[in-house]
C-alpha cells in the first residue's frame, strides 16, 4: 500500500521550455540564441546554482558577465524564469491526493526558478514537504536527494510512488527502492496510479 506520492516539478507539473529564456535573453546581449545556450554551458555555474552551492547575486553575477548583460538582479530574475508556462496536473488532483497521502514535491531547481514557482503557482500549498536540490545540496540521479525523500515522507521507500519525466532519474529512484514510474502525460500517471489503487 502506498502511503506518499511523490511528484517531480519540471515537465510533470509545470511546463517550461529553456528556449524562451534565451531568447529573452538573446534582446539583451551581444550573443545570439545559440551562443547564449553555449556560454551558459561554458561557465558550469547551473549545477552549483542548483546544489545551493553559489548564491543566486554570485550566479547573476558571473552569468551576466559571461553574457556581456546589463540589466539588473531582479529583472535578470525575471527573465531567467520565463521558461515556465502553464500546468500539467491540476490542483483539484492535487488537493485531493494531499488528503489520502503524504504528499512530497521533489526537484532539481534553484532559488530564482523556485521563488518563481512558489509566487504564481497555487499547486505548491498543497504538498506537505519540499525537497528542493538547492536546499538538501543534491541533485537527481544522486541517490542522497531520494533518500531525503523517503526520509521526508515517513515511510518505507516501497510504499511511495513517484513519477519523473526523465528515465535516468526514474531508474535512479528504483534503485533506491522506489515504486517509480517515467511520466508521458497526466492521462498515463493517473493510469498507473489507478493501477496501483492509488485514490483522488
Amino acid at each position: 500500500m502506498h502511503k506518499a506520492i511523490i511528484f517531480d516539478l519540471g515537465k510533470v507539473l509545470v511546463p517550461f521550455d529553456f528556449m524562451r529564456g534565451y531568447q529573452a535573453l538573446e534582446a539583451h546581449c551581444p550573443y545570439p540564441v545559440a551562443e547564449i545556450r553555449s556560454r551558459i554551458a561554458a561557465t558550469r555555474l547551473v549545477e552549483p546554482l542548483e546544489k545551493g552551492l553559489i548564491t543566486p547575486r554570485d550566479f547573476v553575477h558571473q552569468l551576466s558577465e559571461a553574457l556581456d548583460l546589463e540589466i539588473g538582479y531582479d529583472e535578470f530574475c525575471r527573465i531567467w524564469s520565463c521558461i515556465f508556462s502553464g500546468q500539467l496536473i491540476p490542483d483539484a488532483v492535487l488537493e485531493s491526493l494531499a488528503r489520502r497521502y503524504r504528499l512530497l514535491l521533489l526537484s532539481n531547481t534553484n532559488e530564482i526558478h523556485f521563488e518563481m514557482i512558489r509566487e504564481n503557482y497555487t499547486l505548491i500549498r498543497h504538498f506537505h514537504d519540499l525537497v528542493l536540490s538547492y536546499q538538501v545540496h543534491a541533485m537527481k540521479p544522486e541517490p542522497e536527494i531520494f533518500r531525503a525523500a523517503v526520509a521526508r515522507a515517513g515511510c518505507r521507500p516501497g510504499e511511495c510512488f513517484y513519477t519523473d519525466d526523465i528515465g535516468l532519474f526514474v531508474e535512479a529512484a528504483r534503485c533506491e527502492g522506489l515504486d517509480a514510474v517515467q511520466f508521458e502525460s497526466p492521462e498515463q500517471i493517473e493510469r498507473e496510479m489507478n493501477a496501483r489503487g492509488i485514490t483522488w
